[in-house]
């Protein structure tokens, strides 16, 4: 049996190295564009930040341990054509030039996402990064260490860290985001308002509810940033602005959601037999509207590209859907989120309820203690848990985990007020946060 897979980042690392083990007598071919394999991009921040200062560490696989495993990797191999139906794809060595043509019984499409870029005056000026390979991670370090004036453009996960490291190096930080606040797509505007204001008094400049329209420039490098609200000086300028699937080879062979993300079935299946794919690529089962999504997230992709090795040859390991559970340290402060938000539900036409919780995380009594903020939101009819969003500066992120169970399982508020957690004056109060949120919800 001949597996081809394309693309060697998260998910098709997961599917590789489940398939050597699952399928000894399969020959594995892998073809990856990049000279490197398996770099954790959420650790870009860190690596800028200083946090860690060795790149390599950010590496979890390498093509020489996918070797020992019997994989037949090809580097800087870039794959031109994908012929479903004859099975067959079209490959360039970007080395030699060369190119050549492979056959296969199993494809595996874990081709990931790249960084959409804005086409507008100025983009092609010098100083102007992405922010997604180890690439672009040693570039950013490189630009920054000269660099005064930086400016993030876009303000979800990656840009937020990406300030804080900034600002940790002493930069004048200017965050720009075309929403009419920071984080929008995470948390509600309660958890904002203090990620906002954590940020200000950092000396970080927010810029939000406006969009970029082009950048200026002398030298040919950029200067100024110009938005709908006016210009901002900046001399090294960040592209957070979200991310776009790597689909353009399946384009027209197999299902897709409009934005070109692959739709799969509970087994990694796509609309043609004997064609898997998982991660970036792919749309995702949003558990809390039941719906098709787009959730570019490496925990995602892990899980997918391990059940595509579980499911290549026969339906066997259902994939659960995802709730597009995530966490955040800002400065301070611990931040996790799960599930949708108040504002996406009501934007959704959703008819949702929410309860906060504000206290003390444990009994006044100990000698310390922290205020926690925990929100929920439920489904205001059969009131089934949809969401959370948690905030503290002591680290109570496993929360938002035990939420997105109840959230994947179908629980209710009713149901969350009496699980059954421990309690122990260290940890928490007699009555458990989350049994508190179901408690009070009305």
């Amino acid at each position: 049996m001949n597996i081809a897979v394309i693309g060697c980042t998260h998910a098709g690392t997961a599917a590789i190295t489940q398939m050597a083990k699952l399928y000894p007598e399969a020959r594995i071919t892998v073809y990856e564009r990049n000279d490197n394999i398996s770099f954790l991009s959420c650790g870009i921040a860190l690596h800028v930040g200083g946090v860690v200062k060795n790149a390599d560490e950010l590496f979890y696989a390498t093509p020489d341990q996918l070797a020992k495993l019997g994989v037949h990797t090809h580097m800087r191999h870039d794959v031109l054509n994908i012929d479903t139906d004859a099975k067959t794809i079209k490959v360039r060595n970007l080395l030699t030039g060369d190119e050549f043509t492979d056959t296969f019984d199993k494809l595996v499409v874990t081709t990931g996402s790249w960084p959409i870029i804005p086409q507008m005056d100025g983009i092609d000026l010098e100083n102007i990064l992405l922010c997604k390979n180890f690439n672009h991670s040693q570039t950013i370090i490189e630009k920054a260490k000269t660099a005064n004036r930086i400016a993030v453009i876009g303000a979800g996960y990656i840009g937020i860290e990406l300030v804080e490291a900034f600002e940790q190096l002493g930069k004048e930080v200017t965050l720009i985001d075309n929403m009419e606040r920071i984080l929008y797509k995470y948390l509600d505007k309660e958890f904002t308002d203090i990620t906002e204001r954590a940020l200000v008094e950092k000396g970080v400049a927010i810029a939000t509810d406006q969009t970029v329209t082009a950048f200026k420039g002398s030298e040919g490098r950029v200067t100024t940033v110009v938005t709908t609200a006016g210009e901002y000086e900046a001399d090294l300028v960040v592209l957070c602005i979200g991310f776009r699937p790597n689909t353009e080879l399946l384009q027209g062979q197999v299902d897709m959601l409009p934005n070109g993300a692959i739709i799969v079935d509970d087994y990694m299946r796509t609309s043609k037999p004997d064609i898997f794919a998982a991660g970036d690529s792919c749309a995702v089962h949003y558990n809390p509207t039941g719906q098709n999504a787009y959730i570019p997230l490496a925990t995602n992709a892990v899980r997918m590209g391990s059940l595509v090795a579980k499911n290549l040859m026969q339906p066997t390991v259902r994939y659960l859907g995802t709730q597009g559970t995530s966490g955040l340290k800002l400065f301070d402060y611990n931040i996790a989120s799960t599930g949708i938000t108040e504002t996406a539900a009501l934007a959704a036409g959703m008819n949702v309820k929410n309860v906060t919780i504000i206290d003390n995380y444990r009994p006044e009594f100990m000698p310390t203690y922290e205020q926690v903020t925990l929100k929920v939101v439920y489904d205001a009819e059969t009131r089934r848990i949809v969401g959370a969003q948690l905030i503290s500066k002591v680290d109570l992120t496993q929360s938002i985990n035990t939420l997105s169970v109840c959230i994947q399982n179908g629980m209710t508020m009713d149901e969350l007020s009496y699980v059954d957690f421990f309690f122990q004056p260290h940890y928490n109060k007699p009555w458990n946060l989350l049994n508190q949120a179901g408690l009070q919800a009305g």
